[in-house]
């Protein structure tokens, strides 16, 4: 059991500390991004491009490979995962990432560094996933 929960607990770690050390958690830098006619702040133009690189590689080098380290196969998206709800709550993460300044990911990290305002978002968070839930049923 716990060698199942390895993998998954030190990449969210390494996640979370990469997010922390990018400034990530701190909503202002989001917000600063999405400045353009203000104080705009480029800290997540770069985390962005960072991440965009290591996909880029990790997409050349996945297809030589049998099977990930951790897992049988590899779970890849395809074009049928396109649905008008993917797009419609893709949209609206972003504006609740515009206003909030935090995405799930930061916001847990921010648990550890402010745990008063994060925990305000994490509330906020769950209560909209558990309403997505209560409308889809």
């Amino acid at each position: 059991m716990i060698r199942r929960l390895l993998p998954p607990l030190a990449s969210g770690s390494l996640f979370g500390a990469g997010l922390a050390l990018g400034g990530m958690t701190d909503p202002a830098r989001v917000r600063g991004f999405l400045d353009l006619f203000g104080a705009w702040d480029p800290t997540l133009a770069f985390v962005m491009g960072g991440a965009v690189i290591v996909m880029a590689i990790a997409w050349r080098i996945q297809p030589r490979l049998a099977h990930p380290l951790f897992a049988e196969k590899f779970a890849l998206p395809d074009r049928s995962d396109l649905t008008f709800k993917l797009v419609a709550g893709s949209a609206l993460f972003g504006i609740g990432w515009g206003i909030a300044g935090l995405c799930p990911g930061p916001g847990v990290a921010a648990l550890v560094l402010e745990p008063a305002g994060a925990a305000t978002f994490i509330a906020a968070m769950l209560a909209g996933m558990g309403l997505v839930r209560l409308v889809e049923r």
